[in-house]
């Protein structure tokens, strides 16, 4: 049984985790929660393809109003019960709103191995493994303390630290999207060797963009587009360039709260595009028709300094060069590659200007990151071969 407080169309690192037990002759159930609408509108599409049954629970605010109310109103009353306690108390519903409906639903099911994806997942993944004499696992994707703050007082730090010491030292495996959340999670519990799964994809046969002659198109997608993820650093570097040279395209949904920012970018006098989101299978797809890919990860909080998104490796199945900002595992993973990109220093728009300019004027130069990127994404970073070391922990641990 896998476990989410997200949604499947929202998660790709459990999509994938499903097919490939699926695929390995497993029968199995994925536990998700309603996250927002247009995913919802994706899953739709994505679940009734796939072998493995989903079960969403925890209601939703169109179909199952009531539920969904009370799940909201049992997560305040429990985040508020935590942080009037100052983190002596640890109710595990206030880790997510779904996270009570989770385990509730959870102890329904017996299962072979419990598999917790998000932090609001891990208490029922757990709770219910131990209840019915199973193991369980844990796959995480980010650096979950700190992917608020860096502040050890702050309540979002405290309630993620505790609910990762109490759960954490009992299970049975751990993985990690990065070497360096590996590493962060292995010194806080030695007892844990956490084995690392990149965030890449299944590969795909795509047709790289041969006219680079005219202007040179950039590349950012996200859940959501909105301030503070890098798009102003870009913005600024582009108007230190002959803005006719250079395209930003955007994909992401586009938020009630982010016009003011959405206005700023698109009356920039810099050639914006956006786009809405597409189901995540058609992304790689859809990228292909770029040239650059942009990486930009803010270097705080420390979950952005040592996570390893998704973006790098879906660009890299895309067949584009790759540009990124200067975090610690980006840097790691480029300095590793150094063929399909470069890294800027975060901040610095000049920098990031002149690697722009420096692709735009050398063409050869592009075209050879580019080769790069799509040869080293089908011969070394894609799910074919991580889903073989996700499936050979699964087998030791249900051996063990």
């Amino acid at each position: 049984m896998l476990i989410s407080s997200g949604q499947p169309s929202l998660n790709p690192r459990l999509v994938k985790e499903a097919d490939s037990l699926c695929d390995a002759g497993y029968d199995v159930t994925v536990l998700y929660a309603y996250w927002n609408a247009w995913g919802t509108l994706f899953d739709k599409q994505l679940i009734p393809a796939k072998k493995w049954q989903a079960i969403r629970v925890a209601g939703d605010p169109e179909d199952n109003r009531f539920t969904y109310f009370l799940s909201k109103v049992i997560f305040r009353v429990a985040q508020k019960i935590n942080n009037a306690f100052a983190g002596k108390m640890l109710l595990d519903a206030a880790i997510a709103r779904p996270a009570f409906f989770l385990k509730r639903q959870a102890k329904q099911h017996k299962a072979d191995i419990y598999i917790a994806h998000n932090l609001g997942a891990l208490p029922a993944a757990v709770t219910v493994a131990k209840a019915h004499g199973k193991p369980c696992g844990f796959d995480a994707e980010d650096f979950h303390r700190n992917e608020v703050s860096d502040d050890a007082n702050n309540p979002d730090v405290i309630l993620k630290a505790n609910i990762e010491d109490k759960y954490l030292p009992q299970l049975n495996y751990l993985t990690a999207s990065s070497p360096q959340i590996a590493d962060a999670y292995h010194k806080l519990y030695p007892d844990l060797n956490p084995v690392v799964l990149l965030n890449v994809f299944p590969k795909v046969a795509v047709r790289q963009k041969a006219d680079t002659k005219g202007t040179l198109k950039l590349f950012w997608f996200s859940q959501t587009i909105g301030a503070n993820r890098g798009i102003e650093s870009v913005l600024s570097a582009l108007s230190l360039l002959n803005r006719s040279d250079f395209e930003l395209h955007l994909l992401g949904n586009q938020s009630p709260g982010d016009e003011d920012f959405i206005s700023k970018i698109t009356g920039s006098g810099i050639t914006v595009k956006l786009h809405n989101p597409i189901p995540p299978d058609d992304i790689i797809s859809f990228a292909s028709q770029f040239d650059i890919g942009l990486a930009l990860e803010n270097q705080s909080p420390y979950n952005r300094d040592i996570c390893l998104t998704n973006k790098i490796f879906t660009y890299m199945q895309a067949g584009l060069a790759i540009v990124a900002s200067d975090t610690l595992a980006q840097r790691g993973f480029i300095a590793y590659n150094p063929t399909i990109g470069k890294v800027y220093p975060n901040g610095n728009e000049q920098a990031l200007a002149d690697i722009l300019l420096s692709f735009q004027q050398d063409k050869r130069h592009l075209e050879t990151c580019k080769s790069e990127a799509l040869r080293l994404a089908q011969t070394q970073y894609n799910w074919e071969v991580e889903s073989l070391k996700f499936l050979a922990v699964v087998k030791q641990t249900l051996n063990s």
